[in-house]
C-alpha cells in the first residue's frame, strides 16, 4: 500500500513558487485597495484570475491556518496572496473576503506540487 505523501509547508511552497519566478505579492491595503508590490494600480477582481490556491492548517493552533493563492494579473503578471483565516485573519472586516471571492479561478496543474 502506497504511503500519502506529506504536506508540503507554506515556506516550502513558497520557496517552490520563487523557483519558477513567483516572489511578488498582490496585498490589500488600509484603505481596501488591492496592489501589486505596493504599485500605483489599483486592481479589480475581474483584472486578476487565480491559478492554485493552498490551505495550511497548524496541528495544534488553530490561528496557524492560512491560505496561499497564486494570482495573475491581466498583463501577465504573476504573484502571490496570503490570508490567515479563522479568528485572526490578516485583513480586517469583510472587503478583503469578498475581494477573493469575487476573483476568477482558473486553476493550472503547473503549480500542482504534489504531482512534482
Amino acid at each position: 500500500m502506497n504511503q500519502p505523501k506529506p504536506m508540503l509547508t507554506m515556506s516550502q511552497v513558497m520557496s517552490k513558487l520563487a523557483q519558477r519566478g513567483i516572489s511578488q505579492e498582490f496585498r490589500m491595503n488600509e484603505n481596501c485597495e488591492m496592489k501589486y508590490n505596493d504599485g500605483d494600480r489599483n486592481y479589480k477582481p475581474e483584472d486578476l484570475k487565480i491559478l492554485r490556491s493552498y490551505r495550511f492548517e497548524g496541528d495544534s493552533n488553530p490561528d496557524d491556518n492560512a491560505v496561499l493563492y497564486v494570482a495573475q494579473d491581466t498583463d501577465g503578471n504573476k504573484g502571490i496572496i496570503i490570508d490567515s483565516y479563522g479568528a485572526d485573519s490578516n485583513y480586517p472586516g469583510d472587503k478583503f473576503d469578498d475581494f477573493i471571492r469575487e476573483i476568477p479561478v482558473e486553476e493550472s496543474e503547473e503549480y500542482n506540487f504534489e504531482n512534482n
